[in-house]
């Protein structure tokens, strides 16, 4: 039994701990109020909500177990080992507690102090909504002895809760499917799951997290899964992300600690990167726009290692100014705090707010580091080494910015010379292709709708972010004509947080908001593509959080017989329309394998690929930056090790073309 386990907080959890805010009535007509969107975040947000209700139980000392379960009709089974949701008799409301936390939104124990400490659920409207928004649910709980039951179809109960069977287990488990009235997606992705699975394992480390996936069953009659377990928390979570980068430290910096009732953890690295991988969490949430956790963290950070750098000497030899930023390129950290009454500016608990969290982690990240420093002479000074390499690349950076940026007039003088922009000025309304090669570009010149549809053809592979520095970037010719044709400008900002400079996106004057990158369905379009969103994800990653970059997908066949055409974007379409059109006979039918755009002419490429109506498009979110900063690293980074990893396990579920 783990530690977590053991050290239980002394409160009785039962219905009187169960505190009543609302009805449920608004969340079915306004679900993307509650949990973001009706796609497949949303969806998946219906997962995260379960699952933290677990880790809550873990946070509080009860549950170091928790299976989540993928079934074969995308159902999920969500089960822990904590005390089990209570089922007794509520006063206020006249029913049984566990009723009352599934069917009423701000129903929970997460407003009793005595019950949880800290919580990643909020507002208690999580496992209420993920009711409302189920077609079916089943919460079946395991408590002092009992099994105990009750569903629900759309968040009405079918029953009262009911005894079924006693037990010496203990935790709760709820079954539920997700309303496709109500969702524009219904399949969840095994990917994202793990993911945020993986996370969660880090974040909380001695917690056990199975993910099983029924829908796909291997070679040795085993279904696809992982078990996600660490005992190092965030020092492993920052091993786990520079997986693919050459660290200049033997180990991470870590340290653990609890500033005024606020528990802190950190962890950092140092890796020979160009780009800041800075990761914050409160209570398990993913803080996207950081807050005063991350200020208090860049404050301690800088004053440290300036304070070292200039009792060193190195400084004043180097003749360089060093900036904030320049003590965090090729950092890697994570910053995990427990908040009992944390304050998020908006709705989306993406930033920080409370004030005291601030001095807490400044603190304690300064203490150990400037400790870390002093025992670790060797390791300090490869860390100002590298800190003087930034400030000089910086001003590097900054020249040729400024020579792209001059150039930059948004009359169409300035514009690429073989950008075939739109006559549309509307952003909303306009798309920019991002065409591999000069001939597939004319095609798709050819075929387009001049309106709305601009082509910038792209020459061969363009220059891999991952792996250069800011300054070479702006030298790239086909980087400079994308940030050129975009109308965007690449900023530095001075934080109000915590004073320090950071890069920024300036999108005032951006002219599509649709950016589709289209190459080629074999291994060199697939590697330029890449390469492009790598750019896209560490420089101008606001276009992609936004929901305006996409992958076109042209069609892999074209099957014919006599007049008779049909086009196919997966071998199995081919497959039946071989079947169907061949009417039985598959081999009578005559198939056209596309290995490349050029294979297409101007009304195939425009029907199939550009035309609003008939084409597939795939748009680029990012789910977890954690996991897309892990995934781009060791797909374009130096290591070779990490990636083939990657793909001799991810082989099997990938068509190549050699």
């Amino acid at each position: 039994m783990s530690e977590t386990t053991e050290n239980k907080v002394p409160a009785e959890y039962s219905a009187d701990s169960i505190q009543v805010l609302e009805g449920l009535e608004a969340v079915r007509k306004r679900p993307a109020m509650y949990i973001g969107d009706i796609g497949i975040k949303g969806l998946h947000h219906l997962v995260w909500e379960v699952v933290d209700n677990s880790i809550d139980e873990a946070l509080a000392g009860y549950c170091d177990r928790i299976e989540v379960t993928i079934n074969e009709n995308n159902s999920i089974t969500v089960r822990d080992n904590g005390r089990g949701i209570p089922v007794d008799f509520h006063q206020k409301e006249g029913r049984s507690a566990l009723e009352v936390v599934m069917t009423v939104l701000h129903a929970g124990g997460k407003f009793d102090k005595d019950s949880y400490k800290v919580s990643g659920g909020l507002h208690g409207v999580g496992v209420s909504c993920v009711n409302a928004l189920s077609q079916d649910l089943k919460v079946t709980v395991r408590r002092k002895g009992k099994v105990y039951q009750q569903e629900y179809k759309i968040g009405f109960p079918q029953y009262p809760v009911k005894e079924i069977g006693e037990t010496d287990e203990h935790g709760t488990q709820v079954d539920f499917l997700p309303d496709d009235t109500i969702f524009t997606e219904s399949v969840y992705k095994y990917e994202t799951i793990a993911g945020r699975l993986r996370e969660l394992a880090y974040l909380n480390k001695g917690i056990r997290i199975v993910l099983t996936d029924r829908r796909e069953q291997q070679e040795d009659g085993s279904y696809l899964g992982e078990e996600f377990y660490s005992q190092g928390g965030l020092s492993e979570f920052v091993q786990y992300l520079d997986n693919g980068r050459t660290v200049l430290m033997p180990k991470p910096i870590h340290v653990e600690s609890e500033k005024g009732g606020t528990p802190v953890e950190v962890a950092l690295q140092y890796n020979d990167s160009y780009q800041e991988h800075i990761f914050s969490y409160v209570n398990n949430i993913n803080t996207h726009e950081g807050g005063t956790h991350v200020a208090g963290f860049r404050a301690a950070l800088t004053r440290t290692l300036k304070a070292y750098a200039d009792k060193s000497g190195m400084l004043e030899k180097a003749k360089v100014e060093i900036q904030g930023d320049d003590f965090r390129e090729g950092l890697t950290a994570v910053i995990s705090v427990k908040v009992a009454e944390p304050q998020f500016e908006g709705q989306t608990k993406t930033k920080l707010g409370n004030s005291d969290v601030s001095g807490a982690v400044n603190t304690v990240v300064g203490e150990i580091l400037n400790q870390f420093l002093e025992e670790n002479p060797k390791e300090a000074r490869i860390i100002i080494e590298k800190v003087i390499l930034a400030a000089k690349a910086r001003i590097a950076a900054r020249k040729a910015r400024e020579m792209v940026q001059r150039k930059t007039v948004l009359g169409s003088t300035a514009l690429p010379g073989k950008l075939a922009d739109c006559s549309e000025t509307d952003p909303a309304i306009c798309e920019l292709y991002l065409v591999e090669g000069d001939s597939a570009g004319g095609t798709a010149k050819q075929g387009r709708n001049r309106g709305f549809q601009a082509i910038l053809p792209l020459r061969g592979k363009i220059l891999n972010v991952e792996k250069a520095q800011e300054h070479h970037i702006y030298e790239n010719q086909e980087i400079r004509n994308m940030i050129t044709a975009l109308g965007v400008s690449m900023e530095k900002k001075v934080s109000e947080d915590d004073g320090t400079t950071n890069s920024s996106l300036n999108t005032d004057k951006l002219r599509y908001h649709k950016v589709i990158i289209m190459t080629d369905a074999d291994i060199d379009g697939s590697h330029i593509r890449t390469l492009i969103l790598t750019f896209f994800f560490r420089y101008m990653r606001e276009l992609v959080d936004r929901g305006y970059i996409y992958i076109a997908l042209p069609p892999l066949y074209l099957v014919k017989k006599g007049k008779e055409e049909r086009y196919c974007w997966t071998e199995q379409e081919r497959m039946d329309a071989q079947e169907e059109m061949g009417r039985g006979k598959p081999d009578s039918v005559n198939v056209q394998r596309y290995k490349g755009l050029g294979e297409m002419n101007a009304e195939q490429l425009w029907e199939t690929t550009m035309q609003p109506e008939t084409r597939s498009l795939k748009q680029v979110t990012v789910e977890s930056a954690a996991e897309a900063d892990h995934l781009f690293s060791m797909l374009m980074g130096d290591e070779v090790g990490p990636r083939r990893e990657f793909i001799e396990r991810n082989a099997k579920y990938a068509k190549l073309d050699v």
